[in-house]
C-alpha cells in the first residue's frame, strides 16, 4: 500500500510517500504527479520519501523520472536517503535539468 499526502503551501508543494513503492503503486504515483503536476503554477514540486519502506525498480525508475522532470526528491532514514542519492548518481542532471534546477533555486524578486 502507498499513502500519498498532497501539501499545498505558497512556495512549495510537497508530494509526501508512506508505505511501498512498487508494483501496481508506481502507477498510482504516476497518476497522481500527472494530477498534481497542472495545479503546481510554477512553484517547486517535492516528492518526500517519508515514511517508505520499499522501492522496486520500477519504483526507482519513476522517480528518477519524477526528478529528471524537476521535482526534487527527499528522504527520511538510512535506505530511502541512500536511493534518493543512488538516483541522482545513476541519472545525473543533463545540462537542461541541471539549469532548471538551479534557476528554480534563486529567489524570486518582488
Amino acid at each position: 500500500m502507498l499513502k500519498i499526502s498532497i501539501q499545498d503551501e505558497p512556495n512549495l508543494v510537497t508530494m509526501k510517500l508512506e508505505g511501498s513503492l512498487a508494483g501496481t503503486w508506481v502507477i498510482e504515483l504516476e497518476e497522481s504527479w500527472r494530477t498534481v503536476k497542472p495545479r503546481i503554477a510554477g512553484r517547486p514540486l517535492r516528492v518526500h520519501l517519508a515514511e517508505v519502506e520499499r522501492v522496486d525498480t520500477a519504483g526507482r525508475y519513476l522517480l528518477a523520472l519524477l526528478r529528471d522532470r524537476g521535482v526534487d526528491l527527499t528522504a527520511e532514514g538510512v535506505v530511502m536517503v541512500e536511493v534518493v542519492r543512488t538516483i541522482a548518481e545513476d541519472w545525473p542532471d543533463s545540462p537542461a535539468q541541471s539549469a532548471r534546477r538551479k534557476n528554480a533555486a534563486k529567489p524570486k524578486a518582488t
